[in-house]
Formats: structure tokens, sequence, C-alpha cells
């Protein structure tokens, strides 16, 4: 691992340390109204001043931090796991059950990701609950989300199809479903890894492009993205530039992630 690398993951850690620590370092719970404070400069009360509504920002932002750093992780599991199914069984069964699963991947790759996500939240209930938004989001990511893996991993499993091991495993009357949980998708581990985190940083800029737009993590609930949606106001932004902090930080997590993952891929 670089230098660089090296600094990467210090600085992910130390994220995820103050993720963790959100609770006790910040001045106040993320959805405490100080009315008398609305649209603070920061202050030694309130280290990143209060947004509009009078909510502490640094509070707003770790307990953001933790949501957004659980909630891409998270879907990036589910994803990969449905990637792992499905293209470990289609490249070692082959013949139509591939065809049809990579038919499939190829026809969600053709439609635009992301104006899918939009179409499919818009379809639910706008009005529901904040936690329930969480779920949603993650389920959706997650759900959707599998398709540019399916093709790797199905790749790589058709490459061990006729290995020395799983031959010998189809001659002791292995049936083809223990043949993939138990020989192909062990041997395929390391990919799984790699494409898990690849998909972070992914799903990290999704949760907060839906969030931007209303359609993911709802209010009173904090994230990166619904944190971000006070861009809208430029003159706001303008006279306050310490709002800037939430866009620094995704961009820096985001940076991080991918420095780190070079020496992911070629460890594993």
């Amino acid at each position: 691992m670089s230098p660089l690398q090296k600094t990467a993951a210090v600085i992910l850690c130390a994220i995820f340390l103050l993720m963790v620590l959100g609770t006790i370092l910040v001045p106040a719970p993320h959805f405490h109204q100080f009315r008398d404070v609305p649209n603070a400069s920061p202050s030694t009360a309130h280290p990143l001043g209060t947004d509009a509504l009078g909510r502490d920002s640094l509070s707003r932002l770790l307990y953001g931090t933790r949501v957004s750093l659980l909630l891409a992780p998270a879907a990036a599991l589910l994803s990969t796991m449905i990637a792992a199914l499905l293209g470990s069984a289609a490249g070692f069964l082959g013949g139509r059950f591939e065809r049809i699963v990579l038919a499939v991947t190829d026809l969600s790759l053709a439609l635009p990701w992301l104006f899918l996500l939009l179409t499919v939240r818009a379809m639910l209930p706008l009005d529901v609950p904040p936690m329930v938004s969480v779920v949603i989001a993650f389920l959706m990511m997650g759900l959707l989300g599998w398709q540019a893996s399916v093709r790797v991993v199905c790749t790589a499993a058709r490459g061990i199809r006729d290995s020395d091991f799983l031959l010998l495993a189809r001659s002791s009357g292995c049936k083809p479903a223990r043949l993939v949980l138990c020989h192909v998708a062990p041997n395929l581990r390391s990919l799984f890894y790699a494409q898990f985190w690849i998909s972070i940083p992914l799903f990290i800029l999704t949760e907060a492009n839906l969030s931007i737009l209303g359609l993911g993590v709802m209010e009173p609930m904090a994230s990166w993205g619904n944190l971000l949606r006070g861009f809208e106001d430029f003159s706001a932004l303008g006279a306050n530039p310490w709002r800037l902090v939430p866009l620094i930080l995704l961009v820096i997590v985001v940076i991080c992630f991918q420095l780190v993952l070079p020496s992911q891929e070629v460890t594993q």
C-alpha cells in the first residue's frame, strides 16, 4: 500500500470513528431546534452554526455521516450477494440459464440506473416515516444495483467451471446447488469482496442524489443528501461558506474509497 493509500485509509478510519462517537461529541440531538438562533454563524455553542430551523449543523453532519456510511455498505452488501448468487449460478450452469441472466442484466444496464431508482421511488408513498424512508432507500439501491457485478462474477465462474476440483465434486455426486454454494462461490470470495468495495462509493453518491431530490432519507433524519439540499439557495451559501462542509466531507470520503480500492483489488 502506497503512502497516499495509507493516508486515505487513515482518513476513512477517522471519519468512521467520528461517526461512531457522534452522539457523544455533538452539542445537541440532530433534531433539536434552537428557535432563537436560526441560520446562526459558527460559535462555541454551535461550531458549524445552525440551519434555517435552528438545528445544530455539526450534529446533523455527524448523524448524516452515520446514516450515509451505514446505508451505503448495507446496500452494497445486498447487491453483492445478489450478484454473487446469480453470477455464480449463471457462470457454472451455463446454457439457457446463463443466457437468460445475461439478457436480463444487459436490459437492466441499458436503462438509466438513476432514473430507474427515481421512477421506483416516485411510485412509492412520499409521506413515509423517516426510518421507513431509510429502509426503502437501502432496499432500492441494493435490489437495483447488482447488474454491473453480475457479468464480472459470471465470467469468473465460467472460468473455473471445468476445474479439477469441480469435476471431482461432480463425480462424488454433488448436486448443482451444492456445487455453486460450497465450491464455486467460496473460490470467488476475493472477487465478491472487490465488487462490494467498488459499490460503496457508488451507493454513497446514489443516496446523496436521491435525498437531494427528496426521494431518499426523509426529514427530520439527516443524511449527506438532504444536508446538500441547502445548496439550493446560492445567495445564502455565499454568505455562509461553512455550509460547504457536508459537500467537502462527501468528496473526501468518495476520493478516499477510490484511492484505497486499487490496493484492495491487488491484494485480493
